[in-house]
């Protein structure tokens, strides 16, 4: 996982996710089949740990504004915490490697539209209206699509100080515009 988050989908070559997994060639084959399988392998364990804390963040534990505010400070975490591997190994790298692979790219969508679904989940129960001029879903894209850019300023180098600005001019757009639809 670290090997194709640090180095890309395509700079991963076998031979150093052989030397990183200290697995010989023929064992990474049988076990995930090629380099492709491998990277879904990845996507999954990544989901599974580093994911999982961001999406957590979204609680409920508080109020929107201080979830939304944990959710941006796990992303920025995220992004930012490790220099061997900054980013995000979907936003970043998944996205990256999707072009033309179908496969890559039914799961960038697949995991994209996941965020964005537990998002308009947590804007829901705040009770965002539903018929609202701007939806729920709309208002989530746009949250995740935030979100995505903060990694990718990351990979290109930004530090957690130079996005947390980002973050919390998000935060206060969505909470200014739940604020006015609730009136």
């Amino acid at each position: 996982m670290r090997s194709f988050w640090a180095e890309g989908f395509e700079a991963a070559s076998i031979d150093r996710l052989c030397r990183a997994m200290n697995m010989p060639r023929a064992s990474l084959y049988q076990l995930f089949g090629d380099k492709q399988g491998l990277f879904m392998s990845a996507l999954d364990r990544y989901g599974e740990t580093r994911v999982s804390r961001v999406i957590a963040a979204l609680g409920p534990v508080g109020s929107l504004a201080e979830d939304l505010s944990a959710f941006f400070d796990e992303v920025i975490h995220l992004a930012t915490s490790d220099r061997g591997t900054p980013g995000c190994l979907i936003s970043c790298v998944l996205a990256d490697a999707a072009g033309t692979n179908p496969v890559f790219t039914a799961e960038l969508d697949r995991r994209f539209t996941a965020m964005e679904h537990r998002i308009e989940e947590r804007l829901l129960l705040a009770r965002w209206p539903v018929d609202a001029k701007i939806s729920a879903s709309a208002v989530a894209g746009m949250i995740a699509s935030v979100a995505r850019g903060m990694t990718l300023k990351a990979r290109s180098g930004q530090t957690a100080d130079e996005l947390l600005p980002i973050a919390r001019t998000a935060l206060m757009a969505v909470t200014r515009l739940a604020d006015h639809i609730e009136k």
